[in-house]
């Protein structure tokens, strides 16, 4: 079986190294860097199949560095920080993390963790079979690509997960929480107003009108559904 690979992005020696070694002992291939740079490097050549990486980095900020990740890569990515505010947990899974954890952390937790993102990420590889289609609208979940008529859509993929939701249940109401649940892995009151902001967003890239939608209806107190 071939090893699992685990990206460690963390600038404090006393913490890299216990959790390099806890993760070997768990089976995994580890690399650790200390920098954002050579964090994106290591992204595209050395092909994770996680990453961890530290808010607080030397060289950047690691929001900058997860933003530049998912501009070519699907790999999650769990934050891992000091700070504990709500807005920078939103901002995190606003720009693509996958999770997000708080420090001091157990290891025993952040190795669940690991083991649920790339469950999620195997299981989202799983369904990827099929083109989906809704009135001028193509998804192919193979390539990650959105297209109205000929022009492809420059979705993120928190948007591109939202729209093949919805399109693998035409006519059918997505609940808010399975949004929540299934593309953020949040619980409904954590993740409201970031799915409510991600709506917007999808809906200006539509061209749509939130009070006479073509693509995304509105069901008040429920979820969205595609507009038949």
């Amino acid at each position: 079986m071939t090893q699992m690979r685990v990206l460690v992005v963390e600038d404090e020696f006393a913490i890299a190294k216990p959790l390099r070694n806890a993760l070997e002992r768990e089976g995994y291939l580890v690399s650790v860097t200390d920098t954002g740079a050579a964090a994106l490097k290591l992204a595209r050549t050395w092909v994770p199949d996680v990453i961890l990486l530290d808010l607080m980095l030397p060289d950047r900020d690691g929001r900058e560095v997860a933003r530049e990740i998912r501009a070519f890569s699907s790999v999650p990515i769990i934050m891992t920080t000091a700070r504990a505010e709500e807005t920078d947990r939103i901002v995190g899974l606003e720009i693509g993390a996958d999770d997000y954890v708080t420090k001091p952390y157990s290891l025993a937790e952040l190795i669940a963790r690991i083991r649920a993102v790339t469950r999620r990420a195997k299981g989202t590889a799983a369904q990827q079979a099929s083109t989906l289609g809704f009135k001028d609208l193509t998804l192919e979940p193979d390539t990650y690509r959105v297209f109205r008529g000929e022009e492809q859509l420059a979705l993120s993929q928190k948007e591109f997960e939202i729209l093949r939701m919805l399109m693998e249940h035409p006519g059918t109401v997505v609940s808010r929480a399975d949004l929540v649940h299934g593309v953020w892995n949040l619980r409904l009151y954590e993740g409201s107003k970031t799915l409510d902001v991600h709506i917007s967003w999808l809906r200006k890239k539509l061209g749509d009108d939130a009070a006479a939608p073509g693509y995304i209806e509105t069901v008040r107190g429920v979820g969205f559904r595609l507009a038949t």
